[in-house]
């Protein structure tokens, strides 16, 4: 399983990624910046200019700190728990979430992903 360190508005979180085709190709894009937008309250999300691999589930359930891929190309960071009917690839979470709602603020919110040492 790989680290990677998303940070946001002076906050850092550790994530540890799922070992999957759509992690291994996400790793190779890093370091990156995202200019990421708001929706429903609950996600922050970009899509990317190329599309990953998809290996879609219906999770019933997102947790606060999900990473995951809508689509091909839509990389989301959720920060609320939630019930859900869509599907998504998972690509891995964010290992502690406390203050993650607050460090991604309201509105569109600008993230640095890279490797953790």
């Amino acid at each position: 399983m790989s680290k990677i360190v998303i940070e946001a508005n002076g906050r850092t979180f550790e994530a540890t990624l799922r070992d999957c085709a759509a992690t291994r190709a996400l790793l190779k894009r890093l370091p990156a910046t995202y200019e990421m937008s708001e929706l429903n309250g609950n996600e922050k999300y970009v899509y990317l200019n190329e599309s990953l691999p998809v290996q879609e589930t219906a999770p019933k359930t997102i947790q606060e700190g999900d990473l995951m891929l809508f689509g091909s190309d839509c990389l989301v960071i959720f920060y609320k728990s939630f019930s859900t009917s869509y599907r998504y690839t998972v690509l891995g979470r964010i290992d502690q979430t406390s203050g993650l709602a607050k460090a991604l603020g309201a509105g569109s919110a600008r993230l640095n992903f890279r490797l953790a040492q």
